[in-house]
């Protein structure tokens, strides 16, 4: 079956990974990638917010899967639920936030000319990295 897949045009250049990166808000696990998408599930720690940032080179799509997301998008504040999501165009300056008790998780699908790590431009950031 596996070979099959990598050999068929239409899935040849998709890679599936399931590392899991670590950081001070929670972290995320790269599910799949292909030319120009990734998915990534992300966890946020109760309490804890990630950069206010902006990208030169994807957009973002974030769907709530548990937990209450806070996301600021150029400014405007939006509570999500379960099952809710949000668009991110390319460019926007955004924060995701955790303001519940439980940790909050969600899908995060980019698309984009470049999804590498450091198309993060971060403009604020309360663990000293901006």
């Amino acid at each position: 079956m596996v070979k099959h897949l990598r050999s068929a045009p239409d899935t040849a250049g998709l890679t599936e990974i399931h590392r899991t990166a670590y950081r001070p808000w929670g972290g995320y696990s790269s599910v799949l990638s292909g030319e120009r998408f990734q998915v990534k599930r992300l966890f946020v720690k109760p309490g804890k917010k990630l950069s206010l940032q902006k990208h030169h080179h994807r957009a973002e799509h974030w769907i709530v899967v548990r937990g209450t997301a806070e996301v600021s998008v150029d400014g405007t504040v939006t509570t999500l639920s379960e099952n809710q999501s949000i668009y991110l165009p390319l460019g926007c300056v955004h924060r995701l936030a955790n303001p519940g008790k439980i940790e909050l998780e969600l899908i995060e699908v980019q698309t984009g000319s470049y999804l590498g790590e450091d198309d993060i431009i971060r403009i604020e950031d309360e663990f000293g990295r901006a």
